[in-house]
């Protein structure tokens, strides 16, 4: 029995291990990817956002599906269709097909991380275990966004950009050969009806925005191909909006944005996911085009935000119980700003020992506040929304996340086009993001409360398991940054 749980935890961490390392791994690849697929920087943005735009709006999908349907049915689905499309990526010839790929890699990590912790929780019914194996599962994530750079760095360097997808092959086989043995089947036989409705309106309306918002760049904004993009997102989500207040038991129920606590901590996630995600998408850049690093050594120079994050991100939710949640995130987002705009003052010439702290700081920073954030999220709602709840709020920051790259791209693209050099459009980029995470500050600040119940150190384990009571439900050590 010991050893099953023992293969079982292995074969859930890795799938979530590889879920989170390609969220890191590529941003190292980039630069060799523009090269020798002939691409602007808009071809770049679809490559990061055509994977975090599926993950975001299938999210909570994911989870619904996978407790009605079977976890390890849908997990071991996702690893496959995860790992053949590594296998796509690898191959691809063009920014179209490696694109599509991406979009599949999306698809499979949906279904793959919400499956993956609720086939751990199932297997370790007694609280104090789970908890263990639960901060194993996130101790491992975070991992695997600290590795994703320097792993990206060395692949790219050495084989070519297309080592980073292959990567996932050999894991996804033996994740697959080991999960068939040993994963036990369990389901929800009370989950919800899936949201067929919202979910395709929430990917279009979103996916049509993004659309509009990189290539607004590259077509001019007054163009009728982007204004009719904008104006295809607007009644999309408009729609979106309609339906979900219509339905029963809908994917994102808009009620709970009527509650303060709720909307003004996911309206904070979206700045967040929006900062971190849109100026991570410009460092390696920025070390390689700008500095003249190597693609290792750009690597590296960008690990000190993600070892900030592994480090600082299981003491947040600590932190946050214990000084109140607008003490710490406030504080968070005030420093992760700072540290944003001191990187828009960063130069061709700025030495790396004036750098590395100015990333650091920015990790520490956004560490302070995903974690307190999200259970500020679970604290505005009913103990039996509570999974929902933590659910959206990783939704909510994914999807800061695709608004994040594609507008920092616009921005790095209009500096461009108004003669200004790639430097000066990444400088203005980290501003913007500075700007906005100090914007968010001011929001919590202001309005980011506390109810009377006693905040839990970190975020409860996921949309699936909100039928349960709290005190069966174990809590979640938020990984940062997924």
């Amino acid at each position: 029995m010991a050893s099953n749980r023992a293969t079982l935890l292995t074969v859930t961490c890795l799938g979530q291990f590889m879920v989170l390392l390609d969220n890191t791994i590529v941003g190292a690849a980039l630069p060799d990817m523009q090269r020798r697929l002939h691409t602007e920087l808009t071809g770049l943005q679809w490559i990061v956002d055509a994977y975090v735009l599926l993950v975001a709006m299938l999210l909570l999908s994911g989870g619904v599906f996978a407790d009605r349907f079977g976890r390890k049915r849908v997990y071991l689905t996702g690893v496959a269709v995860f790992t053949a499309a590594s296998l796509m990526c690898s191959a691809a010839d063009s920014v179209g097909m490696l694109v599509t790929g991406r979009v599949l890699q999306g698809i499979g990590a949906a279904a793959m991380s919400p499956a993956s912790l609720a086939l751990l929780v199932a297997a370790h019914p007694e609280p104090r275990e789970r908890v263990r194996a639960i901060g194993l599962w996130a101790g491992l994530s975070g991992i695997g966004l600290a590795a994703g750079p320097v792993a990206g760095g060395v692949l790219t360097q050495v084989y070519g950009w297309p080592a980073i997808f292959l990567v996932n092959v050999p894991i996804g086989i033996a994740l697959l050969t080991a999960g068939l043995r040993v994963l036990g089947e369990s389901r929800n036989p009370d989950a919800p009806a899936l949201d067929v409705p919202g979910t395709v309106l929430s990917v279009l309306g979103v996916g049509a925005l993004t659309y509009a918002l990189i290539e607004g760049g590259a077509r001019g904004w007054t163009s009728p191909v982007i204004l009719g993009g904008f104006a295809v997102a607007a009644v999309l989500l408009a729609a979106f909006v309609a339906v979900e207040g219509r339905r029963s038991a809908p994917m994102l129920p808009p009620r709970l944005f009527r509650r303060r606590l709720f909307s003004v901590s996911n309206t904070a996630m979206v700045m967040v996911g929006f900062a971190l995600m849109g100026s991570s998408f410009f460092f390696s850049q920025f070390f390689v085009y700008v500095q003249g690093s190597s693609l290792l050594r750009a690597g590296v120079q960008t690990l000190p935000m993600s070892l900030a994050m592994v480090v600082v991100s299981p003491f947040a939710g600590r932190l946050a119980a214990r000084y109140g949640f607008r003490a710490v995130v406030t504080s968070g987002l005030a420093l992760a700003g700072a540290g944003l705009l001191a990187l828009g003052l960063v130069h061709a010439d700025t030495g790396y020992a004036h750098v590395w702290w100015r990333l650091a700081v920015v990790g520490t920073g956004f560490a302070l506040t995903m974690s307190p954030l999200t259970g500020a999220a679970v604290l505005a709602v009913s103990h039996r929304e509570s999974g929902l709840a933590s659910g959206v709020s990783s939704t909510t920051r994914q999807i800061g996340a695709v608004l994040g790259v594609a507008l920092l791209g616009a921005v790095v693209r209009s500096r461009q086009s108004g003669g200004a050099t790639f430097e000066a459009g990444l400088d203005s980029a980290f501003v913007v993001a500075g700007v906005v995470t100090l914007a968010g500050a001011v929001l919590t600040g202001l309005w980011l409360t506390t109810t009377r119940r006693t905040a839990p150190p970190t975020a409860p384990a996921r949309t699936s398991e909100a039928d349960r009571p709290v005190a069966d439900r174990t809590v979640e050590v938020s990984p940062p940054a997924s």
